[in-house]
């Protein structure tokens, strides 16, 4: 889907999803709808700043091509005239309802949150319905994110919020309603008790989703304010799950685990398709503001992209994330060989995938895809890390994985400026942009000894 400010960049992006021009970030509303596919994001159409956020709109029969349709919900009413946060999607009775979070600067300079709903008739054309409740007392104005469902066991609509306390801790806000219309406020998703299992709060949780997959209660959120421990939390803000009982109670052998390793992934949803499978969109986009000033493309006057769409499942007690089956339509011509020694080839000018296989285990290896950012593997130490020049000072920056299993695979799906790295079929993933004008070469160095690693070279188009 290469128009707009992207379709002449100089860091072009063939398979995610990226705005016309202007900035994009977390993916919104995603549903199947009526046969297809409506994936919804954050959508600054004037600039490259977090400013004026309407919703921008994508429909697919696949999840592969994408037709962009008219923007969906843009800044218009007292409760939202200064953003359309995020939100999700929900079909009832033949109609497209969308959640969202209304956005207000008072005169005073202060702001508030209103949680909204929109709905539709066509998937197209949207009429605004206005706020569900009340803002809830005991809470500053930091709620926001409305996920909403249908749950099956109780008959009852239900709706979970992120917010912030007002001793400046991040929680979640649950609600229910009978009818559709009429919210109930249940409380927050966790008591004190729950709270004191996990290792650190943070002072906001974003983006909650909550949700089943293979049998396994998961919710999937973004915390704020994490400190870094050892490999975990170096970004600035993450995204973590945790594992929950069938009474959503935090099982006591698990604690936060980070979904992704790498430098740009915040803010996922997920959503089910028809057949049953848990398909998961992340922003590739979260950074410090001067570092995402200084992202190239902003001179191009857009900037950002989302993950490519992951199928999630769950087992043996870990979330697995892996590149959704429908993205093997992009495979083209294919090259597949064994290696014993060095080795460098060119990759495709526009995407590539890569899937790289250990006979035995693994030994040291490092994998250059491009001048400056390059995946090596440390087999004593059973440690993957992740190098990049960084745009903004030219220095090196790191990222590191700690496996506690042999490594058997890693794939590899680059796109231009992005890329996202699936080990072990996907029980680790790392996403990250780079920028290099140069045609993206390949490079392979590693030991073996007398043990091969397998390639296949996939070209994306």
């Amino acid at each position: 889907m290469l128009d707009g400010r992207v379709k002449d960049s100089r860091y072009p992006l063939s398979f995610h999803c990226t705005p016309e021009e202007g900035l994009l970030n977390d993916p919104n509303g995603l549903i199947e709808y009526q046969g297809a596919y409506h994936l919804f994001y954050q959508w600054n159409s004037k600039d490259c700043s977090h400013d004026y956020k309407s919703w921008g709109h994508v429909v697919s029969q696949d999840m592969i091509h994408w037709k962009r349709l008219p923007v969906a919900l843009v800044p218009s009413e007292p409760y939202d005239k200064d953003g359309i946060y995020s939100g999700s999607a929900i079909e009832k009775d033949g109609k497209l309802y969308l959640f969202y979070t209304g956005n207000v600067i008072n005169p005073d300079r202060s702001r508030s949150s209103f949680q909204c709903w929109a709905v539709s008739e066509n998937g197209v054309d949207f009429k605004k319905l206005g706020p569900l409740f009340e803002h809830p007392q005991g809470y500053t104005r930091h709620v926001r994110d409305p996920k909403v469902w249908f749950d099956n066991e109780t008959h009852r609509w239900r709706l979970v919020l992120g917010a912030q306390t007002l001793a400046e801790q991040g929680t979640i806000l649950c609600y229910s309603s009978a009818d559709f219309k009429k919210w109930q406020f249940d409380g927050e998703l966790f008591d004190s008790n729950e709270m004191d299992k996990i290792s650190q709060r943070g002072y906001m949780w974003e983006c909650p989703d909550l949700f089943q997959v293979d049998g396994q209660e998961l919710l999937l959120y973004s915390p704020q304010g994490l400190t870094a421990e050892r490999e975990q939390y170096q970004n600035i803000h993450q995204t973590v799950y945790l594992s929950l009982t069938k009474e959503w109670q935090i099982a006591s052998e698990n604690e936060l685990v980070e979904m992704d390793w790498g430098f740009e992934f915040y803010a996922p949803q997920t959503f089910e398709t028809a057949d049953e499978r848990r398909i998961l969109y992340g922003w590739m986009g979260v950074m410090p503001p001067e570092k995402e000033q200084a992202q190239p493309t902003v001179a191009e006057k857009w900037v950002h992209c989302l993950t490519i769409p992951r199928e999630l499942n769950f087992h043996e007690g870990r979330l697995y994330q892996r590149p959704i089956r429908e993205l093997q339509q992009l495979r083209g011509e294919e090259s597949t060989f064994g290696l014993m020694g060095d080795w460098k080839c060119p990759l495709a000018k526009f995407g590539s995938e890569i899937l790289m296989t250990f006979d035995s285990f693994a030994e040291d290896f490092q994998v250059e895809v491009t001048t400056g950012f390059s995946l090596l593997f440390d087999a004593k130490k059973s440690l993957l890390e992740l190098s990049r020049t960084n745009w903004e000072d030219g220095k090196k920056e790191f990222r590191h994985y700690h496996l506690d299993e042999p490594l058997k695979e890693i794939q590899l799906m680059i796109d231009g400026s992005a890329v996202e790295i699936f080990v072990n079929h996907g029980v680790a993933v790392a996403s990250a942009r780079f920028f290099a004008l140069e045609k993206p070469l390949l490079k392979y160095n590693g030991k073996n000894q007398g043990r091969g690693v397998h390639f296949s070279l996939l070209d994306c188009r």
